[in-house]
């Protein structure tokens, strides 16, 4: 912004240095300078607070995905030891009970509670103990919503998983 018709005084000279080292004006008697003097700071509260209002819901919704896919690994483990387990016992009542515990030590592991799950047994053809049967064990789980303390009042749940593995009865046990 040079004009031409003007010779440069010795304030004219100051305000053009001080803009060119971009330094801040030394008197708060320009208007605009002395608002953003008034100003400063208040950025730091905005991002704060928009960091708040953006960053808590994306935490909890990479932690709720954390806790579907936790479930979802422990219920493939849970059922493919409840099927191994299962074709290995010598009779049905011995076998179910095994699987029962075996899902229950699995879903453990990866902190999941057993009666949030549920079993079921399906044999092809249906004698369950004949050499050559083929024993699927299906696991569900229900994931509950994780940090809420009154989730057993309302049953609240992420999701539901289920795998299921298939093992079959072998001919010599």
């Amino acid at each position: 912004m040079p004009q031409c018709n003007r010779r440069p005084g010795a304030l004219f000279l100051k305000r053009r240095m001080v803009q060119a080292l971009c330094l801040r004006p030394t008197s708060a008697a320009h208007g605009r300078e002395a608002r953003e003097e008034h100003e400063r700071g208040s950025a730091v509260v905005e991002f704060t607070f928009l960091a708040l209002i953006l960053m808590v819901p994306l935490v909890y919704f990479v932690i709720t995905v954390g806790q579907i896919q936790g479930g979802s690994f422990a219920v493939v483990g849970a059922a493919d030891q409840a099927a191994k387990v299962y074709v290995a016992q010598p009779d049905e009542p011995t076998a179910q009970a095994a699987a029962e515990q075996a899902v229950s030590i699995a879903l453990a592991d990866f902190g999941h509670r057993p009666d949030k799950a549920s079993i079921s047994t399906r044999c092809d053809p249906a004698d369950c103990q004949a050499p050559g049967t083929a024993v699927t064990i299906t696991v569900s789980l229900s994931v509950p919503l994780p940090f809420v303390p009154f989730n057993s009042d309302l049953r609240l749940a992420a999701s539901e998983v289920e795998a299921s593995a298939t093992q079959l009865v072998g001919r010599f046990r």
